[in-house]
């Protein structure tokens, strides 16, 4: 029997389990949050609290499970409890109306009914519920017998750990895959790193949940959709679309193209408007799945050994053309990796005009025997990536000239060297040209310090011209000398310059990641702001701290170490600071929530932080805020040329705090110290 305590904790811990659940579903299936990222981080961190302090308590559904344990050694084998047969291909029309053919007489007539499905490019996956909790994810293995992939099947947020609508067991079928932008994501992080990029969406999820350690899949981003019931107790379906609904109803995601047609005819005619609309899609998709829709009808029409007698997949014809290499350069990137990319005659493929692709490294172009002159088949990876598919050797004249990276950076004519346990190439003079110019213009890109009118351009002008020599000098430029430039007019320069200054107020952890420190992205500059509060404790932080914060490995962490013990980066940052940019984070006290039932209206500009770390600092101690003053405002946090909210809170004597007052509130509430 629980203690009246531990009943108190084991409420609060349903509570917190269901909000949270509730968010993952309006952000990962709906694509609809509600709340932002930083109250979503307090209610895990809340959740993790009372489960360590209560770990008697934790169940399998509870979010905190999604990730966790040691890495596997190999994978256990599930064996199906309804064999998860492949479908058959068809590849055209003709194809296409000799499947109906087949169903209308192998139903002995009758009116029929087509459910139509986009056909995701993943892995097939096939997921167990027992009393409506998540026990158990398989891989399609043989059809018979599958990998148990279960702990990193938990990690996809879209994926229900306890259903919405419970039944007594179900295995639902369906397909992993990764996000185009994750994919460009991942290949792009892997390329920096000097590893070979993955080939496409497909295999880059596939590989993701075949990592022996969840926490890697953890960080890849996938996403599911659920397309199909395999075994159902508890509840009865008479229609595929019926299943459909039903999946839905219990939190599944499930992809919203769907439609029900009477006529075959009336599915081509989906299919083709479909041929070229999915170019549009965020995710891959290789063709269309087609099912008869009445279950009863799909009992009758039964098996063949291999595949179901009422489903076929259409398959799009591969999107492919054929064009000449009529050059390869190299660009060097900021952290120095030398990438080739073939010089194409211009074609026309998948929605767009081509006339570059990349060739990732010199063992990609040997393997392929790639060479200037010749005809080549290309595609594009993930619908995004134009990329040479093979050569046309048949083709060859013998004009043809074989390519190899050059030993000399074609910049600064450093030596270009590889690395042990790397396939790229990398220049290795820090102060390279092109490694200085692709530093600064991802150091004001929109992720990182976000300075609007800085393009590529612009930043080439302002280092052929003198102007600067690092990210520093930026924030010293004076109208004067932007007016020199190209296209840059008074008014131009003056938005720039306040561009720069708006800047400064930007988070720590965007500034961490615009420093381009090699294997810190967008989230890891946002684990390091957290953990450390300050850019000076950042820099003073060992490998074994660094390795102590979750998601930070060993890898990461000598990156870091070794950034700031390079004496030109540190300097860089000391000039920084001096320009006004030192962005500061807040310790927040653990599970402290004394801003709980208070109400905050913020109005007029901000200048000691911006408005939304102000709303997180109140989201993360437990309080709101709103966008109108009324009796049940708490306080007003007035910035300069404040309004007709500070009129109205003066009218209705409710409390106004500037931005100092407002930081002594949140220190003497909470404890929260300013680092």
């Amino acid at each position: 029997m629980l203690s009246k305590t531990e009943e108190e904790a084991r409420l609060e811990l349903q509570k917190l389990r269901e909000e949270i659940e509730h968010h993952n579903y309006q952000y990962y299936v709906l694509d609809n949050p509600q709340i932002t990222d930083a109250r979503y981080d307090r209610l895990m961190g809340k959740l993790l609290a009372w489960e360590e302090k209560y770990p008697e308590l934790v169940t399998s559904d509870s979010p905190s499970q999604r990730v966790g344990g040691a890495p596997l050694k190999e994978f256990g084998t599930v064996r199906h409890r309804v064999p998860m047969l492949s479908l058959s291909n068809a590849f055209g029309e003709a194809e296409l109306m000799e499947f109906d053919r087949r169903v209308r007489s192998g139903l002995g007539g009758g009116p029929v009914e087509y459910v139509v499905e986009l056909k995701i490019d993943g892995l097939a996956i096939s997921l167990t519920y027992e009393d409506g909790l998540f026990n158990r994810g398989a891989t399609r293995g043989d059809g018979e017998v599958g990998e148990d992939i279960t702990q990193n099947l938990k990690t996809i947020r879209s994926i229900p750990l306890k259903l919405k609508k419970n039944v007594a067991a179900l295995d639902v079928r369906g397909e992993a895959f990764m996000p185009k932008k994750e994919f460009a994501r991942l290949n792009e992080e892997k390329e920096l790193a000097g590893e070979p990029p993955f080939a496409n969406p497909r295999n880059a999820a596939a590989g993701s949940l075949r990592q022996l350690d969840p926490r890697v899949t953890a960080k890849r981003s996938l996403n599911a959709f659920l397309y199909a019931i395999g075994y159902l107790e508890g509840l009865e379906v008479k229609t595929h679309w019926e299943a459909l609904e039903l999946l839905k109803e219990m939190g599944f995601n499930i992809n919203p193209h769907v439609a029900v047609f009477a006529s075959m005819e009336e599915v081509v005619k989906y299919i083709e408007r479909w041929a070229e609309k999915r170019h549009g899609l965020p995710y891959d998709t290789d063709g269309m799945v087609i099912k008869v829709n009445s279950l009863r009808q799909q009992e009758l029409l039964g098996f063949t050994a291999k595949s179901p007698r009422w489903a076929i997949a259409y398959k799009f014809p591969a999107e492919q053309a054929t064009t000449v290499v009529k050059d390869i350069i190299v660009r060097v990137g900021r952290t120095g990796v030398v990438t080739p990319t073939a010089v194409l005659e211009p074609v026309s493929l998948a929605g767009s005009t081509v006339s570059r692709a990349t060739l990732h490294n010199q063992d990609i172009i040997d393997e392929k025997d790639i060479r200037i002159g010749d005809a080549v088949v290309i595609h594009k990876a993930g619908d995004i990536i134009p990329e040479v598919l093979e050569v046309l050797k048949e083709k060859r004249s013998g004009t043809e000239q074989a390519y190899r990276i050059p030993d000399r950076c074609p910049e600064c004519r450093s030596e270009v060297v590889r690395f042990t346990g790397e396939v790229a190439l990398r220049c290795t003079n820090a102060s390279c040209p092109a490694r200085l110019r692709e530093g600064i213009i991802h150091f004001v890109s929109r992720d990182a310090m976000n300075i609007d009118g800085l393009g590529p351009a612009v930043v080439a002008q302002l280092l052929a011209n003198g102007l600067i020599r690092d990210a520093a000098d930026l924030y010293y430029l004076k109208p004067e000398n932007l007016v020199q430039l190209e296209r840059m007019g008074e008014k131009s320069a003056q938005n720039l310059l306040e561009a720069l200054e708006k800047s400064k107020a930007n988070s720590l952890a965007q500034f961490i990641f615009a420093l381009g420190i090699r294997h810190v992205g967008s989230r890891a500059g946002k684990l390091l702001a957290q953990h450390f509060g300050s850019m000076d404790k950042l820099m003073t932080a060992s490998q074994e701290e660094l390795q102590n914060i979750p998601e930070i490995g060993p890898k990461m962490a000598e990156s870091i170490v070794g950034f700031f013990h390079q004496e030109e980066n540190r300097e860089l940052v000391g000039r920084l600071k001096q320009a006004g940019v030192d962005p500061q984070e807040f310790a927040l006290t653990s599970g402290d929530l004394s801003f709980a039932g208070l109400n905050f209206v913020l109005t007029g500009t901000l200048t000691r932080f911006t408005r939304k770390e102000a709303e997180e600092m109140i989201e993360q101690l437990g309080g709101k805020t709103s966008g109108s003053v009324s009796k049940k405002t708490s306080y007003v946090v007035v910035g300069e040329n404040a309004g007709s909210k500070y009129d109205k809170a003066v009218q209705l004597d409710i409390p106004i705090l500037d931005e100092q007052q407002f930081l002594d509130l949140v220190e003497s509430k909470s404890g929260v110290q300013g680092r």
